[in-house]
């Protein structure tokens, strides 16, 4: 495959340097859409000649598919007129989006170009919320009247179905313009032609607000099996759909969102190789500044008993070991649970479930580790006797305890931070892995030390 994009981009090189306009439209009309982008993509300079060559249908294709950056800087180098064919012949969401991302200088010049009921489309779409529902809607769907009948619903599909997103789903309205249901068009097919349609609705529609969370539109698609929804306001009023592709779209896009967040940087606007070294730095500086501050309570935690360590030097050298357990168990639990509650596996009225099934599988790895940390202490003493000043017995004790109260608190403090966030309102994401390792370290070290003057008092 990659061989292949390899031949077509050295192909396409040639006819941009040798080739005419006509060589290089004829060529690139053969190759597939996703091709296509892969050479916008590849071939910076070249890419606005290859916009300017392909026909409008394909242009728009892989317009759409293209990440905002490199839109942005083809149509800064697009002729007038192309510019004009292009964000007409965008369907109204992809413009919305596109029109989202650009600054207003560059949307108010753009909009001119459009004709006024796309303008005005494409103003109503910039009217909602940037992360709603409303944004993502299209107003190009097929919609009927209750009271037609079925045959006078297939010559209105054959008369305004090719300007529709989609014909797989016809939506019902009534006379006021607001959703009564939807139709399957196997369904309508299937039916006798004289049959009404209020006849066959079976009013199990499922449709979102034009205010909704764009994550929330993500969930419903998921637990819906649909291809699109309606769209309506509050007053049940059918303004537009959403498709699977926009949610697809949005999904990665959370999806990416989070995964940043949970490695403790802010999620970036573009891609990584477009970000500049500056933006990278803002965005990750932050979080580890708060990390290293977090971290320096590590140091005031065992400066309490640093009389202690000084009698018993041993106890230093497994402190690594015992705050990294707990770190990793925070960690992994956290990731589990935020990537749980992305995919709508779990919500926060789940959170008792939650916290018993982390006690018990905390308790059971807490188990599993302090029988491992015991027995390298055992095996360390048979090699080294010397290094265990004699109390390697009570050492293992305090270990094994230790690793095992950690490694549970961890399970525990990672499964429920993300929770705790969500029920403040705020990203669960944002308890990323480095910060609830940061906060086990800290409670880690308390834990050890109080199971060390437990198990070793008599020897401080």
């Amino acid at each position: 495959m990659e061989s292949n994009i390899q031949s077509i981009i050295e192909q396409t090189e040639h006819l941009v340097a040798y080739g005419t306009d006509a060589d290089l439209q004829h060529f690139l009309e053969e190759q597939n859409i996703s091709d296509v982008k892969e050479l916008v993509d590849e071939l910076t300079e070249e890419a606005p000649r290859i916009f300017e060559v392909l026909p409008i249908t394909r242009s728009v294709h892989v317009f759409r598919i293209l990440d905002f950056p490199t839109q942005e800087r083809i149509l800064k180098k697009l002729s007038g007129q192309k510019i004009s064919e292009l964000i007409n012949e965008l369907p109204p969401d992809d413009l919305t989006a596109l029109f989202s991302e650009l600054h207003g200088d560059a949307v108010k010049k753009l909009i001119i170009l459009l004709p006024e009921r796309e303008r005005k489309e494409a103003l109503k779409l910039l009217g909602y919320q940037e992360n709603s529902v409303g944004r993502l809607m299209t107003p190009d769907y097929v919609a009927v009247k209750k009271h037609w009948t079925l045959s006078r619903v297939l010559d209105h599909i054959r008369k305004y179905g090719k300007n529709s997103e989609t014909i797989n789903v016809i939506y019902v309205i009534d006379d006021k313009g607001a959703l009564v249901d939807d139709l399957q068009i196997q369904k309508i097919l299937l039916e006798n032609p004289n049959t009404l349609v209020e006849d066959i609705v079976d009013s199990r529609l499922v449709s979102l607000n034009a205010n909704d969370d764009q994550e929330e539109a993500v969930q419903t698609f998921r637990m819906n099996n649909r291809v699109a929804l309606p769209v309506v306001d509050d007053a049940n009023i059918l303004l537009g759909i959403v498709t699977i592709d926009d949610i697809l779209w949005v999904a990665n896009e959370e999806y990416t969102e989070d995964i940043q967040k949970i490695g403790g940087t802010e999620a970036l606007d573009e891609p990584y190789l477009d970000t500049p070294i500056l933006g990278l730095v803002r965005r990750r500086v932050g979080w580890l500044a708060i990390l290293m501050l977090g971290q320096m309570l590590t140091f005031q935690a065992m400066e309490i008993f640093q009389n202690d360590i000084e009698k018993l030097v041993v106890l230093s050298l497994f402190v690594p070991m015992i705050i990294s357990c707990g770190g990793n168990s925070g960690s992994q639990a956290s990731t589990l649970i935020i990537q749980a509650m992305a995919l709508g596996e779990i919500t926060i009225r789940d959170w008792w479930k939650v916290m018993k099934k982390e006690i018990l599988s905390g308790a059971l790895l807490g188990l599993v580790l302090a029988v491992i940390g015991f027995g390298r202490i055992a095996v360390g003493y048979a090699i080294e006797p010397a290094i265990y000043q004699g109390i390697w017995i009570p050492l293992s004790l305090c270990i094994a305890t230790s690793v095992f109260f950690i490694v549970l608190w961890g399970s525990l403090s990672g499964s429920m931070l993300p929770l705790f966030l969500k029920r403040l309102g705020l990203d669960p994401a944002n308890s990323s892995a480095p910060f609830v390792a940061t906060l086990v370290d800290v409670t880690g070290v308390l834990i050890y030390f109080s199971c060390a003057l437990a198990f070793l008092g008599n020897y401080l």
